[in-house]
């Protein structure tokens, strides 16, 4: 079955600022706008607001459900400025610099470096990172906005790894480019991945491996949500990548690598924007007493 939409949705936990999160990312960003609002009541996070948005064209969907995850870089958003598509591109990834630095982290500063003649990382006041970079695609073009893997400590060299392993898992899939450390890069091993990009059901992310002292690693803070259009796919993806027990929870998994994702069914969002009070609470009742989601309990509760 072909789809058309974007099937894996970046999500980010918050603890009460998705909302003005979401509004201040689409005052930022090209071609955004927020979608959808709607309130889960009785979580064990207590009344947990969830929100959709689009930017520059990619799909997130944010939730603020109390101080549980903090961000980190271990996941950032590559933005790509290309003058080959927008001739205003330097002006505009200094605009959305400044916007997103302001009560923000320079992690590197917006300057000229050997990949690029304009590149920085900010981690903007909300916590969460962003890589801007001036590209000029040579050969396909990319999305301006693309989900980043950072695998450091115990997951650097790892990289590699599980590019094959998630295009092996996801269909649609292809691997872009790839550059590695060469000798004389220490900390960084000679061979690891320097930066790779790669595509997942026609959805570009990229990868990275560092071998520098870092004080994170991944954690539920951000999460991939992947919809499903059956009970077959949601029990293929999470068989696929489930690979901690402990942390399966209403529709949630973390995968070998310490990503989390949640493997979730489509028409849970329409549920959800469609539903009455009573079957919205029917509804969440019903999923908060499941690990794996069981798209048949979920209908009956929504029809109740």
């Amino acid at each position: 079955m072909t789809k058309t939409n974007q099937i894996i949705v970046p999500h980010l936990w918050y603890n009460k600022e998705a909302n003005e999160a979401a509004e201040f990312y689409t005052s930022i960003f090209p071609d955004s706008r927020v979608t959808n609002g709607t309130t889960l009541n009785d979580t064990p996070s207590g009344d947990s607001h969830l929100v959709s948005f689009e930017l520059w064209g990619q799909k997130f969907m944010a939730i603020s459900a109390g101080p549980y995850f903090k961000f980190n870089p271990s996941v950032s958003f590559m933005v790509n400025f290309d003058p080959s598509r927008d001739k205003d591109a330097k002006e505009k990834i200094a605009e959305v610099w400044n916007k997103l630095s302001e009560g923000g982290t320079v992690l590197m500063p917006l300057d000229e470096y050997p990949f690029s003649e304009r590149y920085g990382w900010i981690q903007d006041k909300y916590g969460l990172s962003w890589q801007l970079i001036l590209t000029n695609p040579d050969g396909e073009e990319r999305p301006a906005i693309v989900p980043s893997l950072l695998f450091v400590g115990d997951k650097c060299g790892k990289a590699e790894e599980a590019i094959h392993f998630y295009m092996s898992v996801f269909k649609n899939s292809k691997q872009g480019h790839i550059a590695r450390y060469s000798q004389g890069m220490e900390p960084d091993k000679e061979g690891t991945i320097m930066f790779s990009d790669f595509m997942l059901e026609n959805q570009w992310f990229t990868a990275m491996d560092s071998a520098h002292e870092h004080k994170f690693s991944f954690n539920e803070a951000i999460s991939f949500m992947v919809y499903c259009d059956t009970q077959e796919e949601i029990d293929y993806y999470w068989d696929k990548l489930s690979a901690v027990p402990e942390s399966e929870q209403c529709g949630w998994l973390k995968d070998k690598f310490g990503v989390s994702w949640q493997i979730v069914p489509s028409e849970m969002d329409e549920m959800m924007s469609k539903s009455t009070p009573e079957q919205m609470a029917r509804v969440t009742n019903a999923f908060l007493k499941m690990k794996k989601f069981d798209l048949m309990e979920l209908r009956k509760a929504f029809k109740g």
